[in-house]
């Protein structure tokens, strides 16, 4: 019997030495290329500081101050049912182990040098119908914060011919028998587990920058840092000193990047790439820097009793490009000759339309002019062919003896008109008309 049980354990050990303990969470082991885990655009003004955001937690190496307690491995086992899981054993990576039932002391065993050759699995003595249920091993990284989990069902039969293992899709199932021992395989020896190297040689931090239009394999680094405290500059002088990271970087966690002041050749893609090898972190963080012209203040309103006389305000602000000590230099880039005949169509169409605005105007100025000289010889050709009737003016009764007196010397052109003048200004006087003499001389005819 005790012959055939240790076959058993050689057997399910012999199966289960290949088998690398997959991730479970999030926060597993990360591919060895870079992802992109953020990407803004940001735009800042010429002249100001421009601060590109690059923050994580992980990268923070000097929080490993419990050195081999920041690795832990535990089994918990749950009996189904809806019934929560308890925790039976745990072991730190400097070899502590701790078993939680007293009834399970000297009876559940983990190997003491789990932590160097990446073995973790769990011995059962002597297996019993209470140890029937899901067993999980699981790896705790504190520092690299990873969370590993394998899960077992573990069976037990009366019958020693029955056991065996398999994989039922999801899990692997253990069948054991009845007082025999059991081996619980959870196998990882990946080096995050397995190795302690030191952190601040296995953690870098660079920043690339992209000119505009310039692909990302073609990129020019700028900064290089070393959680050992080394920092390499690269880059154009132009930019290469005003550009800084913080000194505490790594102590934080924080290796945002300061540039200023800005330039209009500042602009172009930025990235931040953070490397930790130890705990298998690779992440990138992009950004798209666009720099904008700076916005015009308008100038200080100044009281009359202030004391600031008009020579102060009128003084002219200081060139900011004399502070840098750089020449500027405009480079001219010869045009096709297509640029430069588009540009003489453009010039002559303009002029064209000028010219037919400007004769436009010409013509209607001299039509405008035309038309007024024909109205006036209609006018006064008019006024010259009529005659003039003086029975056609009325005069008002009331105005004759303003007139009586005046000598008034008009040239008439017939007797008719010169009677009907004289008559106007000297009345004959009014005759009285006896109507009832008149009408009986019209009834007696």
């Amino acid at each position: 019997m005790e012959l055939l049980s240790r076959v058993l354990l050689w057997k399910l050990v012999l199966l289960q030495s290949s088998a690398v303990l997959l991730s479970s969470g999030p926060s597993g082991p990360v591919t060895a290329g870079s992802s992109v885990v953020s990407e803004s655009a940001v735009s800042w003004a010429v002249g100001t500081q421009a601060v590109l955001r690059c923050q994580s937690p992980r990268m923070v190496w000097t929080q490993d101050r419990l050195h081999d307690r920041q690795r832990v491995v535990h089994w918990d086992l749950s009996s189904g049912s809806g019934s929560p899981g308890r925790r039976l054993v745990d072991m730190y990576s400097a070899g502590e182990q701790r078993v939680y039932e007293p009834h399970d002391h000297d009876r559940l065993l983990l190997s003491p040098s789990a932590f160097h050759d990446g073995n973790f699995s769990l011995l059962i003595r002597a297996v019993g119908d209470s140890d029937e249920g899901l067993y999980t091993c699981n790896l705790h990284h504190h520092y690299c914060h990873l969370y590993e989990s394998l899960a077992i069902r573990l069976e037990v039969t009366d019958d020693p011919r029955a056991a065996r293992a398999y994989w039922d899709g999801e899990k692997e199932v253990l069948v054991a028998a009845r007082g025999a021992p059991a081996l619980l395989t959870c196998v990882n020896r990946a080096h995050v587990w397995t190795d302690r190297h030191l952190e601040e040689a296995q953690q870098v931090v660079h920043w690339d920058r992209q000119p505009p239009g310039v692909p990302h394999d073609r990129a020019d680094r700028l900064l290089d840092l070393y959680a050992s405290g080394e920092r390499r500059a690269y880059g154009p002088p132009f930019l290469r000193d005003r550009v800084a990271v913080g000194a505490d970087a790594f102590a934080r966690g924080d290796f945002s990047l300061r540039i200023g002041p800005l330039e209009p050749a500042d602009e172009g893609t930025y990235s931040c790439h953070l490397h930790h090898h130890y705990c298998g972190l690779h992440e990138r963080r992009v950004f798209h820097l666009r720099v904008t012209e700076p916005l015009e203040e308008p100038p200080p309103r100044t009281s009359p009793g202030n004391g600031s006389g008009s020579g102060h305000s009128s003084a002219p602000a200081p060139d900011p490009t004399l502070s840098r000590g750089r020449s500027v230099i405009n480079v001219i880039v010869p045009e096709g000759r297509a640029q430069f005949f588009q540009q003489l169509g453009y010039v002559l169409a303009t002029l064209l339309l000028f010219i037919l605005l400007l004769i436009t105007v010409v013509l209607a100025t001299r039509q405008r002019r035309r038309g007024g000289y024909e109205y006036s010889d209609k006018k006064s050709g008019k006024s010259k062919g009529k005659d003039m009737n003086m029975a056609e003016f009325t005069v008002a009764t009331g105005d004759q003896a303003l007139y009586r007196t005046e000598d008034i010397q008009l040239d008439y052109k017939n007797n008719i008109l010169k009677e009907r003048a004289e008559l106007a200004h000297n009345p004959l006087p009014a005759k009285n008309i006896d109507l009832d003499k008149e009408f009986r001389k019209e009834y007696c005819k």
